[in-house]
């Protein structure tokens, strides 16, 4: 049974919304407060975060930074206001992989936890490819290091994504759509908007090796040119 670290302090929703996702399977720890949170994630093993963003005491964006540096694996979805744009981009920038806005349906929730629940078990089942050699750097997609003869650069989860994704379409045009439905399995402004982020890291990372690059193809997408 999938266990879920669920941040909500409004008891209301946190009561309705974990009795729901408990009906579909999960087993749902819920706190009201992102420090007493944190000591449950430094203690236990969680298979997914659901966080609100607005917590007393430690708030959800410092939480989830926490649990970053912690742990690069796990999926995190922020709950967000619907007015708060700019916390669904400044939650993906620091490590969140979705957000669903408040107010959400179960049956939205549901299939966001499913989506990323499966995602994991396909990459520990079958993985694929997990190791390429690019120019100077080596990247291992299952450690989530990006090797060069330099230093050796720790990826999030999300970063790692991504450059797999190029990888496995070097020198081909991809369409910015391709690679946001295939990896946050939508095509959103918000989510555009931190592939983005996720892209200048990329370059930065690679930046030693002149003969690599991230291509933007204006109003379709990027080319991966190595």
């Amino acid at each position: 049974m999938p266990k879920i670290l669920y941040v909500e302090d409004d008891p209301n929703l946190g009561f309705v919304t974990k009795d729901n996702l408990e009906l579909e399977g999960y087993e749902i720890v819920h706190f009201q407060d992102g420090k007493e949170a944190w000591k449950s994630f430094s203690k236990e093993k969680y298979d997914l975060c659901l966080l609100d963003v607005m917590l007393p005491e430690l708030d959800g964006f410092s939480l989830a930074e926490k649990i970053r540096k912690q742990n690069l694996h796990i999926p995190i979805i922020f709950l967000t206001a619907k007015t708060m744009q700019e916390d669904r981009i400044a939650g993906l920038k620091i490590g969140g992989d979705d957000y669903v806005t408040k107010p959400f349906s179960i049956e939205e929730l549901s299939l966001r936890i499913k989506i990323f629940l499966k995602r994991k078990e396909v990459s520990k089942v079958v993985g694929g490819v997990d190791n390429w050699n690019i120019g100077l750097y080596s990247f291992d997609y299952q450690q989530l290091t990006l090797q060069s003869t330099t230093k050796t650069e720790q990826l999030t989860h999300r970063e790692a994504e991504v450059l797999k994704f190029l990888c496995e379409r070097k020198n081909q045009v991809i369409k910015r759509d391709e690679i946001l439905t295939a990896i946050w399995g939508r095509d959103d402004y918000f989510l555009g908007r931190s592939l983005d982020v996720f892209v200048t890291r990329l370059r930065k990372m690679l930046a030693e090796d002149t003969s690599i690059k991230i291509e933007n193809v204006h109003g379709i997408g990027f080319r991966f040119a190595c």
